[in-house]
């Protein structure tokens, strides 16, 4: 006999999420699990507002017809299924299947705020390599770079991401260039899409000599991956990607082609992070993984991240969506 139930969360979120437009209090999604005899599987589906073309009610009718599909011992086909959903979905029957593995990578490379000294303290813990990551295009590109250059000035061991989020024009692009020490470039990781176009941001990357990855990119309609002058990484956010197989081939892809992969988060749950943590250890075992979110959140859900202290709701306390089991 299998079984399968949906459970939907709503989660507060920090007071100073904001997302592209909008301020997100509230996240909302769902946990997938699946029960075949004594085995269990979960997953979970959690479309992003304003990344995610599925809205979560969307997804969550998407789901139960998935699930009744996998009910009926019926092949789902992922190609049709909004990304958020056939994440979710796959992870749930990886982990029942056992092909998903228990260990997961938990090390993170912190966000920075304006104050280095915050980071030369988180920094102090991190095994290995010091890695960190700032988010740019926010404010002028001229302060950006400022803020990036004493970074790397203040700590020379450091290892800096950055994400602009396609908010750059060539110019501004340049004008963030010219303040970071070129001494000091070959300690930025990679810029995550700089430019609105990949053309732009790829003649920024050969003109500054900061390595590029795509993370946007990934997304857009007909992309496919192909090496590039300049392109160093790229960024997999699965629950904006699909399902565990294309995220597998993305993967393998990118490390044929010796780019580094990073798997990062959607604002996922503590359950979810947990889940792309293990991932990452799968898949990426010497990249650390952009998973440095929980503290957006006020509460966890179900699994709790490692040292987090946030309070942890249990999955028994969420709403059942839906639930359903083989004849």
């Amino acid at each position: 006999m299998k079984h399968a139930t949906l459970y939907r969360y709503d989660l507060p979120m920090d007071s100073g999420v904001i997302l592209r437009h909008t301020r997100l209090t509230q996240r909302v999604g769902f946990i997938v699990e699946l029960r075949d005899g004594e085995r269990i599987g979960r997953g979970e589906i959690a479309p992003l507002p304003e990344f995610s073309k599925e809205t979560a009610e969307q997804a969550g009718e998407q789901a139960q017809v998935m699930l009744n599909h996998w009910l009926a011992g019926q092949a789902i086909d992922w190609d049709v299924l909004s990304p958020s959903v056939a994440f979710g979905i796959s992870m749930a029957m990886a982990e029942l299947s056992g092909e998903l593995p228990a260990e997961g990578n938990f090390v993170v490379a912190p966000l920075c705020s304006g104050d280095p000294d915050d980071l030369v303290q988180k920094l102090a813990d991190m095994p290995g390599q010091k890695v960190a990551k700032i988010k740019v295009g926010l404010y002028e590109a001229i302060r950006d770079g400022m803020v990036a250059n004493m970074f790397l000035e203040v700590i020379p061991d450091l290892l800096l991401r950055l994400d602009a989020n396609r908010q750059w024009t060539p110019a501004k692009a340049a004008q963030f260039a010219k303040y970071v020490h070129p001494a000091f470039r070959e300690r930025i990781a990679f810029l995550e899409e700089p430019c609105p176009s990949p053309e732009e941001s790829l003649a920024f990357a050969k003109d500054s000599g900061i390595g590029l990855a795509w993370d946007e990119t990934l997304r857009d309609e007909g992309f496919e991956l192909e090496a590039a002058d300049g392109l160093k990484a790229i960024v997999i956010k699965p629950t904006l990607i699909g399902g565990l197989a294309k995220v597998k081939s993305l993967v393998a892809q990118a490390h044929d082609m010796g780019l580094e992969v990073v798997i990062s988060s959607s604002l996922e749950s503590s359950f979810g992070l947990n889940q792309l943590a293990r991932v990452a250890h799968w898949l990426t075992p010497s990249t650390i993984p952009g998973l440095d979110t929980i503290d957006l959140f006020q509460t966890q859900l179900e699994v709790p991240w490692p040292n987090c202290t946030l309070p942890t709701t249990p999955l028994s306390d969420c709403s059942i969506a839906w639930q359903a089991s083989s004849q």
